[in-house]
């Protein structure tokens, strides 16, 4: 039951990829690819332009210009000019322009179209006085923002134009994007993104292009901020949506959220040498970098959090450690049966090794046998004061197990944890606790490890190829691949906070309102998928659920109960409880919102 499973997203400053296979295996599948849905989008939009083509909506496209080469920037005009969609306008800011090449060919397609409109800075400024004076004419009720040697696809304006008509409560809308190889011109690097995912945008800029917002949005934000150059959409995207949260319910189950991602792409990123979507142009651009982290501080300050932003290895990739409110009592659950190795070291790893102290253990026994593990209890109860030694009694049913075990905690954070981890990192209760707090946060899962390196989990996703008796199977993000090794930049999402419809329950912390507000675990999942089930209906219930990859544990995988392929498991009891799991989810299973089914597509062909 093994898959990969990795995203691939970039952002305006640094070339991103998180596909699980290697880039010549993903841009071979996507030159394929490109031969069958290119031409029908473009065509489906002509033949729309029948309906709106000339009327509706004026959007209005700002390109911030500064020694552009000639080539490049035609094209980037040109892309606009051949929207299938009419109604819009094309702002080219030039910010000083040293080459004569590029008032000259501004001024030679305002006169060719009279839709081509033109400012002439007279000093230099920057990339955000630039737009700020686009924005400051722009008639269009909606703003779309295009880089200078970058292109639209024809039936970009199309599908925004599409969806406002179909939405017309949306306020933000961004599509998928691929890049340009320089010397080719070939098309590369397809980048699918995620529907809505917060805790994604807050740890690196996903969104990026083709991004249209409502221009009432952004002049309520004040533009563009100067001194946030190298970030400063990062910025804006980030200010417009905390009015946005303010005003409306931002989650992708909302028929009414503000906020709309096109599966397609629409928009391509040129990969020149002085560009970001260039490795070489990243790394002249460390001025971006630091501005990033000023962004995301500022956005902690707006949400009135308290946190601490945090690099990791990869420029661009950032997290955010929330600070504790306060000193809640987290009980820590952990249903177990003999298995004397590994209770031992889970239990002594977690009294050892976690800096966060005011937690009580919740140790439910579902019939040992082995007269050490009850010598160990007794030992654990004089290491650690507050610990709770109950017995089960009845068969054994997981989530019946943890229910119980949730009615004799005394905390007002609940943590889950198998009985076969291993604490690693000291700081793992804290990093847990400082998401479980967040308002808008269901469960929160962790980053675990196989004892040889590899990553068992780091999220759950459905692959509608990975299926038993016709049923789709959950499984685990990056399963198998090795941590500790540097793939480059082809798994930088293994380092960022990410949202996936479920996290495992191996290690989950949740806050206990909101595991009684859903109804705690469902005993009808006797053996598997119950974690499953408890976070889509936290999903459901308006949360997000979170996968952060700072608390690394080691997880042992079912040394309790077995594997699924041993004989001493019931297959009966998965194979039904993954039915029931259709029967609840099928529609959530079939559409999860953070992971494209474009990006399936392109991996299984």
């Amino acid at each position: 039951m093994t898959i990969s499973n990795q995203l691939r997203y970039s952002f305006k400053k640094v070339l991103i990829k998180i596909f699980n296979f290697p880039a010549h295996r993903i841009n071979k599948n996507y030159q394929q690819w490109l031969k069958t849905p290119l031409r029908p989008a473009v065509a489906k939009a002509k033949a729309g332009k029948q309906g709106f083509g000339g009327a509706g909506h004026v959007i209005s496209i700002i390109v911030p210009v500064f020694n552009t080469p000639d080539d490049f920037l035609r094209q980037c005009i040109e892309s606009v000019i051949n929207q299938t969609y009419e109604n819009w306008e094309l702002i080219l800011v030039d910010d000083a322009s040293i080459l004569p090449s590029v008032k000259n060919t501004v001024r030679e397609y305002t006169k060719k179209d009279k839709r081509v409109k033109y400012l002439f800075r007279q000093e230099n400024g920057n990339i955000c006085q630039a737009s700020n004076d686009g924005l400051a004419v722009a008639k269009g009720e909606y703003i779309g923002f295009l880089d200078h040697d970058d292109l639209l696809w024809p039936n970009a304006l199309y599908e925004v134009i599409k969806i406002l008509n179909q939405k017309p409560h949306v306020q933000f809308i961004y599509t998928d994007e691929d890049k340009i190889e320089e010397n080719t011109g070939k098309h590369v690097d397809p980048f699918f993104k995620p529907d809505w995912s917060p805790e994604l945008l807050r740890s690196v800029n996903y969104i990026n292009h083709f991004t249209v917002i409502k221009k009432e949005l952004i002049s309520k934000t004040g533009n563009f901020r100067v001194g946030y150059e190298g970030a400063q959409d990062w910025d804006l995207y980030l200010r417009v949506i905390q009015l946005l949260e303010k005003t409306g319910f931002c989650h992708p189950l909302n028929p009414k959220n503000p906020i709309q991602h096109i599966s397609k792409i629409l928009y391509s990123w040129r990969k020149s040498r002085s560009s970001t979507a260039s490795r070489s142009g990243a790394k002249d651009k460390q001025h971006a970098y630091i501005n990033q982290k000023k962004v995301l501080e500022d956005d902690i300050k707006v949400r009135n959090c308290n946190g601490e932003v945090t690099p990791t290895k990869y420029l661009g990739i950032w997290n955010v450690k929330y600070k504790i409110k306060g000193n809640p009592l987290v009980s820590i659950i952990i249903p177990t049966k003999d298995q004397y190795p590994y209770i031992s070291k889970c239990l002594e790893s977690l009294i050892d090794k976690s800096v966060y102290r005011n937690y009580e253990l919740v140790i439910v026994d579902t019939g040992s046998s082995d007269k050490r593990v009850w010598q160990l209890y007794e030992n654990i109860k004089r290491k650690h004061e507050k610990t709770k030694m109950l017995r089960w009694n009845g068969e054994f049913n997981f989530s019946e197990v943890c229910n119980y075990g949730v009615k004799k905690a005394h905390g007002d954070y609940l943590l889950l944890l198998n009985n076969d981890t291993e604490i690693i990192e000291p700081k793992w209760i804290d990093y847990l606790l400082g998401f479980a707090q967040q308002l808008l946060v269901g469960a929160v899962g962790a980053k675990l490890l196989y004892p040889n390196g590899r990553i068992q989990h780091a999220g759950i996703i459905f692959d509608p190829k990975n299926k038993i008796n016709g049923l789709t199977l959950p499984d685990h993000a990056y399963k198998c691949r090795f941590n500790n090794i540097d793939y480059g930049l082809d798994n930088p999402r293994l380092y960022s906070m990410n949202n996936y419809l479920a996290v495992t329950g191996a290690c989950l912390m949740i806050d206990r309102k909101k595991y009684t507000n859903v109804g705690g675990f469902d005993g009808q999942f006797q053996i598997a998928f119950n974690d499953v089930d408890l976070c889509l209906r936290l999903f459901k219930k308006g949360y997000f659920n979170v996968c952060i990859p700072d608390p690394i544990l080691i997880h042992h995988e079912s040394v309790s109960v077995k594997k699924l392929a041993d004989s001493s498991r019931n297959s009966k009891f998965f194979e039904k409880e993954l039915s029931i799991l259709h029967n609840k989810w099928q529609n959530n299973i079939n559409n999860d919102p953070f992971t494209s089914h474009n990006y399936w597509k392109i991996y299984h062909l």
